[in-house]
């Protein structure tokens, strides 16, 4: 699926049938591979847009802070 996402990603004009088959021929759902495919995407418009507006990173630590609130609260505070 990894592989499938690169291609997806880097190379999307040469994605063929074939490459679909051989996700399935995998074991890997359509559901999953549709999911994937939603996954990728979005990250991928988030990243064309932060990059055209010039969104700053935080550093590290900031991103340290939220896991450990996820973790201790869940994404959702009543």
């Amino acid at each position: 699926m990894l592989g499938f996402l690169e291609k997806y990603t880097l190379r999307p004009a040469e994605i063929v049938a074939a490459d679909m088959q051989s996700l399935l021929a995998a074991g890997i759902s359509e559901q999953a591979i549709r999911d994937a495919l939603y996954s990728s995407a979005i990250f991928q418009i988030m990243n064309r847009l932060s990059d055209s507006f010039d969104v700053a990173v935080p550093p590290p630590e900031v991103f340290a802070q939220g896991a450990a609130e996820r973790l201790e609260h869940g994404y959702y505070r009543a």
